[in-house]
């Protein structure tokens, strides 16, 4: 299959008011492709049109217009559900259900065996973090982070080609975000495709291959993401990096090496330099200075920059 999810000219409009109705355009002609075996970051601040774009994907909410397949079917059709996972931003639960109850709930609903659902269940729990302490717990005793961990064991109970997580790590202490960073790159290992959205800028730089980038409701980016955050069509910066001497050592440097900037850092200095033709000169006079090099390394930039940039006058 090329491609799992496939998005042409997605739009939704909702009504605003009570005595005099106006439309506000939540999502505008919308196009999308996901291959299959990545892990792709949906991305946009506060109200760009993320999670109304998973919920008409995942049938929630209808489109205005346009069209979208999932696993080669329309979004409409129900069969193809049996194939994919989902976890949205804010899991809600029964309050008076346990998380092993809630499990065998969901495995129920995929047809599973009893000795299956109680296996595949201890399994999902185990690997989302949750200690086995807490299986036979009623949910509204749960704190937000322990409900997301649920969240997305449920998500995975019917092995899913397909995982749809909306802001995954919502909630989660920085030792649960990186055990689930683990299990979503696992997925990918296991041939799973993971679409999610996040506002965590880090974990997507760590997880993704591609990323598409939503403002007020319309595409303004979408790539393999090393290739976005490169700097082509500009000049390539290489950052030159130091020790056993201090920046002042090198005040000189922009004098015989021009464009080029020093910058103090604790253990020594960092020089950064238009193009390669530069670094060995630099090279030459650190150690006339009696430096040592560190490393040498492309400067490109971040995905928070790359956001900031794209989504600016949202």
């Amino acid at each position: 299959m090329e491609h799992i999810i496939e998005i042409q000219g997605l739009t939704k409009d909702y009504e605003k008011g009570f005595w005099k109705k106006t439309r506000v355009r939540a999502l505008e002609d919308l196009d999308l492709n996901v291959a299959p075996g990545q892990i792709f970051g949906f991305l946009g601040g506060n109200g760009a049109g993320k999670t109304t774009t998973i919920k008409m994907l995942m049938g929630l909410i209808f489109p205005t217009s346009g069209n979208a397949k999932i696993l080669g079917e329309d979004i409409s059709d129900v069969k193809m559900r049996s194939r994919i996972g989902y976890c949205p931003e804010n899991p809600y639960f029964y309050d008076y259900l346990k998380a092993s109850e809630l499990m065998d709930y969901f495995g129920q609903l995929f047809g599973l065996d009893a000795q299956k659902r109680k296996a595949v269940a201890g399994e999902l729990l185990t690997k989302v973090g949750l200690e086995e302490r807490h299986w036979n717990r009623q949910l509204r005793k749960f704190s937000k982070g322990m409900l997301q961990r649920v969240g997305i064991a449920q998500s995975l109970i019917n092995d899913p080609e397909l995982v749809v997580l909306d802001e995954p790590m919502s909630g989660l202490d920085p030792v649960g975000r990186r055990e689930i960073r683990e299990l979503i790159a696992e997925l990918r290992t296991a041939g799973k495709t993971v679409f999610m959205s996040s506002h965590i800028l880090s974990d997507i730089e760590a997880l993704c291959d591609n990323v598409a980038i939503l403002r007020s409701g319309k595409l303004v980016a979408t790539g393999r993401l090393d290739e976005l955050l490169a700097t082509s069509g500009e000049v390539q910066l290489f950052e030159i990096n130091v020790k056993s001497i201090t920046a002042d050592q090198l005040s000189h440097v922009p004098q015989t090496v021009p464009g080029a900037r020093v910058t103090p850092r604790p253990s020594g200095a960092s020089i950064q330099v238009e193009g390669d033709g530069d670094i060995e000169k630099v090279l030459d006079e650190v150690k006339k200075a009696g430096g040592h090099l560190v490393s040498v390394q492309p400067v490109r930039q971040s995905l928070e920059e790359l956001f900031v940039k794209e989504t600016a006058g949202s």
